[in-house]
C-alpha cells in the first residue's frame, strides 16, 4: 500500500553542534523518523525506517516529497 507522508526540515543534534535535516511522519498513524540532512538521499533513508520501523508491523511504501 502507499501511504503518503508530511515532510518537514529541522534542526537536529549532531556530534558537534545543530545539523539540518528532516523528520518523515506517516499520514495514517503518525509515527516519524528523523535523518541528517535535506537531500533526495535523507528523504529515502526516512521513508526506509518507516517501512522497517512502522508500529502496526504493516510494510507499506511511503511517498515522500521534497
Amino acid at each position: 500500500m502507499k501511504v503518503s507522508t508530511t515532510t518537514n526540515y529541522v534542526d537536529l543534534d549532531g556530534d558537534y553542534g545543530t545539523v539540518e535535516g528532516v523528520e518523515v511522519t506517516c499520514d495514517r498513524c503518525g509515527h516519524s523518523e528523523e535523518s541528517f540532512g535535506t537531500g533526495d538521499g535523507s528523504l529515502k533513508r526516512c521513508a526506509f525506517l518507516l517501512r522497517e520501523n512502522c508500529p502496526r508491523g504493516e510494510s507499506n511504501y511511503y511517498e515522500v516529497d521534497e
